[in-house]
């Protein structure tokens, strides 16, 4: 497996182009232009550049919100672009994720894409319960990967899910279960598939304590996020450009991982 293997798509929304897709672009994005496709919902000239230099940016037409329809629509397009595609390795991402680049590559070769793979992180401690709709007073209890810390599905699993998720279908489940996209994922993953996801401890969403992170440990990492607003942020720690200039601090972690790029 190599990054041509892999297809990664950023979930976005027209109102986050500029605040957070922008440095996505200018950092962790210029390491995989061709294999990046970034699904929004509204055409945006500001983005024709990307296109010229390899990204491809996707309007979904989706709702342009944060609702359970939205994310699901998006998600569902993502899905079938990445089976069009070809690749061998579907990752998912969200639009205040950093994505080490050589350490994602990394991590896939140690996996097969012809065996059913199902990698991610929960943010829940348990599993996810829901109720049973179809036995009256019964739940049912699964895992999931949270989308906030990325996750990745082989080729083969992919190909098997297209009964429950191609031409829609995700959507279709996402309302039957009124759950989000990456609970969804779960839900057709885990439980209707009986397919285990593999826990990856490398990949780090808003909801974990990023200023715990020690510095020596970043270079392993894969995935990363960050909360900046107003007087809530949770961020990692980590030296470089002012709190001023890089309030995300995903600038200052590309400079650190990568120092020799003109960014830095």
């Amino acid at each position: 497996t190599d990054i041509s293997d892999v297809f990664i798509s950023v979930k976005t929304t027209a109102r986050n182009h500029q605040l957070r897709l922008r440095i996505l672009l200018n950092t962790w994005i210029l390491l995989a232009r061709e294999q990046t496709h970034i699904f929004t919902d509204t055409d945006d000239p500001a983005l024709d550049k990307e296109r010229e230099n390899g990204v491809e940016i996707i309007n979904t037409k989706c709702p342009p919100n944060h609702s359970r329809r939205a994310l699901c629509c998006k998600m569902a397009i993502e899905y079938d672009t990445f089976l069009a595609s070809k690749k061998r390795w579907f990752c998912h991402v969200d639009d205040d994720n950093y994505v080490n680049i050589p350490q994602l590559v990394k991590l896939l070769r140690q996996y097969n894409h012809t065996q059913d793979w199902y990698l991610g992180k929960p943010s829940l401690r348990k599993p996810l319960e829901i109720m049973d709709r179809k036995h009256s007073g019964q739940k049912i209890a699964f895992w999931f990967g949270t989308g906030g810390a990325g996750l990745c599905i082989s080729r083969s699993l992919a190909l098997k899910m297209m009964p429950y998720a191609s031409g829609g279908r995700l959507m279709t489940i996402g309302e039957s279960i009124r759950l989000p996209d990456d609970c969804t994922m779960g839900y057709i993953i885990s439980h209707l598939m009986k397919k285990q996801l593999t826990v990856i401890e490398q990949f780090h969403s808003h909801l974990e304590s990023l200023n715990l992170m020690s510095k020596r440990d970043l270079v392993n990492q894969i995935t990363y996020s960050y909360k900046y607003q107003d007087k809530t942020k949770n961020i990692l720690n980590i030296d470089g450009f002012s709190i001023k200039q890089d309030p995300t601090r995903l600038w200052s972690l590309h400079c650190f991982l990568f120092p020799t790029f003109r960014e830095c």
